[in-house]
């Protein structure tokens, strides 16, 4: 056996009394040398009054899964490189979160200068073989905002370059992945920089500029409660643009100093956004005094 093998795993504590393993560069270990490790482990952070225990491991030692299992670890969540394992090992309730429970996605609501709307066919999903001319739609990627994610869309389905101006409207659905997860799906008001249709030869069959109540009268939009509701949304938006105000976008920091987006009313973002630029301007003219005026 390893001499290492009764250490205990190196690992990070979290804000919430619990350690946090990280094996992503570990070198491969016997599955008798990685279960003398985590009971020897196990028992130290026990001693310790650690609560929640975290265990990642790449796909390169899956073979060790099944030793964790056995020892009271369960599936928290697994991407294409590795699997989270996690362990409650207080006496107390666990309060180890679920996995991350939603999808997000989005619909762009893009209209040119003649009120007309961009929609597309898509080759496959519910919709194929329907005829039902849809909005660009799409699942926000990993790190992306719902406002990047809109405008990368778009241009990926159609070749239209466009602007974020609003989120419009959103509804939130349930069990509608793998019949557990829940969805939240974001409709956008784009702005639309050219007109040129490219679309993308993969997923969409075709796509083209439609008239806005063309678009909202077809017999899918009308006969689907849902689908009659947005579509009525982008109408009123088309033609009483003031009177319909969507969320629009603040950038800011969370309390750990990273950039975030506030989405709140047009009019409140307008009012932040100026307060920001204000702030910035009047720093760069202190900034500008101090360093090139010395009378």
């Amino acid at each position: 056996m390893d001499s290492g093998a009764h250490q205990i795993f190196n690992g990070k504590e979290d804000n919430y009394g619990g350690i946090v393993v990280n094996l992503m560069e570990m070198e491969p270990m016997t599955a008798q040398d990685f279960e003398a490790k985590l009971d020897v482990s196990l028992k130290s952070w026990k001693v310790q009054g650690k609560r929640g225990i975290w265990i990642k491991l790449s796909s390169q030692l899956s073979s060790l899964v099944d030793s964790a299992i056995k020892r009271g670890f369960t599936y928290h969540h697994a991407e294409n490189e590795y699997v989270v394992l996690t362990s409650w090992i207080s006496e107390s309730p666990s309060t180890i979160p679920a996995n991350a429970s939603h999808r997000i996605g989005i619909g762009a609501f893009v209209l040119n200068k003649s009120r007309e709307v961009l929609v597309v066919q898509e080759i496959g999903g519910p919709f194929k073989g329907t005829g039902v001319w849809k909005l660009p739609t799409g699942l926000i990627q990993e790190g992306e905002d719902i406002w990047t994610g809109a405008v990368r869309e778009v241009e990926e389905e159609t070749g239209i370059k466009t602007k974020f101006v609003e989120v419009l409207a959103f509804r939130e659905r349930h069990q509608s992945f793998f019949e557990r997860k829940s969805s939240i799906f974001s409709l956008c008001e784009l702005e639309a920089s050219n007109f040129e249709i490219k679309k993308q030869d993969s997923e969409i069959l075709d796509a083209k500029w439609m008239p806005i109540e063309e678009y909202v009268n077809q017999p899918f939009n009308q006969k689907n409660e849902m689908f009659r509701f947005m579509a009525n949304i982008c109408l009123k938006r088309s033609k009483e643009k003031e009177k319909y105000a969507g969320f629009s976008t603040v950038l800011t920091k969370n309390s750990a100093g990273k950039e975030s987006h506030l989405y709140c009313s047009i009019d409140h973002a307008d009012l932040l956004n100026r307060k920001c630029d204000q702030a910035s301007t009047s720093l760069f003219t202190t900034l500008f005094h101090k360093c090139f005026c010395f009378t």
